[in-house]
């Protein structure tokens, strides 16, 4: 699979990501499934089979905490009906323009309240560089509401879109591994967004300022 992922198009190897991204989201729901899952590479460079399915366990087992933390919040919230899941496999194919040369992983899982409260949490490893200090490295012309390196952005898959908000982040002594969690107010046009496929997460690395990993966040 490695070498057929150099050679596919980029628009048909995000087809065969979002392929296997659904076969491991079934992961979530059948343990059994998700252990299959784990055996299989999402990365285009090579690595040795070892890392590839600790990796991919860590996918399933983010997927899942990320998920289940999301709705926790919610239902000690008081919100115990009406709750969509949402859930996002974090990849570099995902990147625009172009795909960074990474073994960075990355989920997350966000649930959705009836009056439009979206709680996600996250989770990451293996950056190839410490996260983006937008303090030291801002964007032009600067925003205040960047605190972090991991964002929500609107904008379909093949185009960068405008900065929603920022993750609050934890990160390990390495800097390359770590949470994120937040909690937001969504407006009728990011919820119409949210349901249409046109929000998204991404991390943003020193190395790879524009963004490392990249995902949709998708109906679960």
């Amino acid at each position: 699979m490695h070498n057929l992922a150099k050679t596919l198009p980029k628009t048909l190897r995000r087809l065969l990501l979002g392929t296997v991204s659904c076969l491991l989201l079934s992961g979530l729901v059948s343990p059994i499934a998700g252990k299959a899952m784990a055996t299989i590479p999402l990365h285009s460079t090579a690595v040795p089979a070892a890392q590839v399915v600790e990796a991919d366990r860590f996918l399933g087992q983010a997927l899942t905490a990320s998920l289940q933390a999301a709705q926790a919040t919610l239902l000690a919230q008081g919100s115990s009906s009406g709750i969509r899941s949402y859930v996002a496999v974090m990849s570099e194919e995902n990147v625009v323009p172009n795909s960074p040369d990474t073994r960075a992983r990355g989920a997350a899982g966000a649930a959705l309240s009836s009056d439009n409260r979206l709680v996600i949490r996250g989770r990451f490893r293996d950056l190839s560089s410490q996260m983006r200090d937008y303090a030291t490295d801002p964007v032009n012309p600067p925003n205040t509401n960047i605190t972090s390196a991991f964002h929500i952005h609107q904008g379909d898959p093949t185009e960068n879109g405008p900065f929603q908000y920022a993750l609050d982040v934890t990160v390990d002594d390495t800097g390359r591994d770590g949470s994120a969690a937040g909690e937001y107010q969504l407006t009728p046009e990011q919820v119409q967004a949210l349901a249409d496929g046109r929000l998204y997460v991404d991390i943003h690395t020193t190395q790879n300022r524009g963004g490392e990993l990249r995902a949709i966040l998708m109906p679960y």
